[in-house]
Parts: C-alpha cells; sequence; structure tokens
C-alpha cells in the first residue's frame, strides 16, 4: 500500500468517525421530533421505541395553548434579554479594566473573578435563596435578573480580559493623543474590536440564561412569572405524562437559542477562532 492510499485511507477513516458521531448526537434530537409528531395513546399502547402508526402535528398546537407558552416564553425572554445585556455591559467594562489599566489589587480582582467560575452554584441554593427572599426579591424577575448577571461575569471578564489584551496598545494611545476620554475609547474603539468575542458571548450566555431550570425553580414560584423550562415541568402529572405535548413544548423552546446561533454564527467562529495563530 502506498503512501498516498494510506493517506486516503486514514482521511476517510476521519470522516467515518465524525459521521458517526454526529449521527450519534442526532439520535436524542431525532427521537424528540419523532415522539411529537406522535399520539401519547400510541406511545402508550405500542411502545415509546416503535414505529408510529399515525403522525400528527395537532401536539405543538396543544403545547402552545394548554402548556402556557404564550406567557412562559415571553416570561424567558424578560428574564434573559435584561441579564444578557447587563452581564456583557459590566463584564465589557470589568475586562477593559483589567486589560489596560495597572493598579493596585488587580490581579487580585481578577483571581476572583476566576474563582467565581470554579464554584458550583448548587452549594449556593440556600444562601442565595435566604438573600434574595431578605431583599424582598423573591418570587420577581429581579431575583434571575440580578443572580443570572452575577455569576455569569466572571466567565465573561474572564474571556473579555483576554480578548482585549490582544488589541494593540498603539491604538488606544493614538486616541488618547488625540484627547478622548477613557470611556469614549471604551465605547467608541474598544467595544467594536471587540464585536467577535462579545457575538460569541452574547451566544453563549443567551443559551445558557435561557435553558436555565434550577435557579429560576429555587427563585420563582408564582405561575405568571415561571419561564418556559420551568412552566414546561409543570406538564407532569402524578400518574400519567403527555410525552407528547412536552417534548413538543421543549422543541418550540428551543427555537430562540437556535435562532440566535444561525444570526450570529460568523460572528461566534470568528470569537473563537480569532487569536488563534498568535503567539
Amino acid at each position: 500500500m502506498t503512501d498516498r492510499q494510506k493517506s486516503l485511507l486514514g482521511r476517510w477513516a476521519v470522516y467515518i468517525f465524525i459521521y458517526a458521531l454526529t449521527l450519534l448526537w442526532l439520535v436524542p434530537v431525532l427521537t424528540a421530533l419523532i415522539t411529537s409528531l406522535r399520539t401519547n395513546n400510541d406511545i402508550l399502547t405500542r411502545g415509546f421505541w416503535s414505529l408510529p402508526n399515525v403522525l400528527t402535528l395537532k401536539n405543538f398546537g396543544e403545547a402552545w395553548t394548554r402548556g402556557g407558552l404564550t406567557h412562559y416564553l415571553p416570561n424567558s425572554f424578560i428574564i434573559t434579554l435584561p441579564s444578557l445585556v447587563l452581564t456583557l455591559l459590566f463584564s465589557s467594562l470589568a475586562g477593559y479594566a483589567l486589560s489596560r489599566f495597572r493598579f493596585r489589587g488587580d490581579r487580585l480582582i481578577l483571581f476572583i473573578f476566576v474563582a467565581g467560575m470554579m464554584l458550583p452554584f448548587q452549594i449556593l441554593l440556600l444562601p442565595v435563596f435566604r438573600l434574595v427572599n431578605a431583599l424582598g426579591l423573591y418570587n420577581t424577575y429581579w431575583a434571575l435578573i440580578i443572580f443570572h448577571t452575577a455569576f455569569q461575569m466572571g466567565f465573561c471578564t474572564f474571556v473579555l480580559r483576554n480578548y482585549m489584551r490582544t488589541i494593540p496598545g498603539e491604538i488606544l494611545e493614538a486616541a488618547r493623543m488625540d484627547g478622548c476620554s477613557e470611556f469614549r475609547i471604551y465605547r467608541q474603539i474598544m467595544m467594536p474590536l471587540t464585536l467577535p468575542a462579545l457575538a460569541a458571548l452574547a451566544t453563549l450566555e443567551f443559551t445558557w440564561i435561557f435553558n436555565d431550570f434550577l435557579w429560576a425553580l429555587i427563585l420563582v414560584q408564582n405561575d405568571k412569572l415561571k419561564p418556559v423550562t420551568t412552566g414546561l415541568a409543570a406538564l407532569r402529572g402524578q400518574y400519567v405524562m403527555d410525552w407528547t405535548v412536552i417534548i413538543s413544548g421543549s422543541l418550540i423552546a428551543t427555537l430562540p437559542t437556535v435562532l440566535v446561533f444561525l444570526f450570529l454564527q460568523r460572528y461566534f467562529i470568528a470569537g473563537l477562532t480569532l487569536g488563534a495563530t498568535k503567539g
């Protein structure tokens, strides 16, 4: 076997491995899609893994009306969008300060942000609940907005700080010599140059906050304020679960995150790859 044949064989082996992993990853998605098109009686009588006899789209309508998505989805956006804006605003300000200024305690502040990323959220259930309750924010949108803003800042600040350090300082020095204030440099120079990183973070943070279940379950109990993740959980019955409606509602709830990724895909990939070849 020649070297060219060995190279071609190795390339095909890599392709087959990648395609196999892709199909394996798609199995849950395809299973959920097929289940959403079946009737609940069909699943109960013939089994979950059986081939469907009848396909129907009425489960999506049931999920929209009976599942309460008419107010659960808007609640998710009311919680996610302010949290996303505040997180990116505060973390970009902190990242700019930590990347461009040297002051006493700057390393300590960075280490605190990094340590916050390593802290498991589960051990904070009781302290966060008691703090939110003491502040009178329990059962409000602000409880989740403030929590997500605070706890997502560590990761975003760490990423933006490292990204901003790759931007040449000569650009900022030229702006200072022209009389630009630091906030104007941040707003008109640093933020446009950091757009790929901001878009990548916006995609990730939107997905993480929108899909949050744990903290929405802990900090919000009023059904009128619940996001879509905890709202769909209310469809579970004590003895019978309508899987078709639950999964249909879950698929509808994934559409916003999919659309965000599709629209920001170009910036997302640029934010992940830019600087990968820099020394």
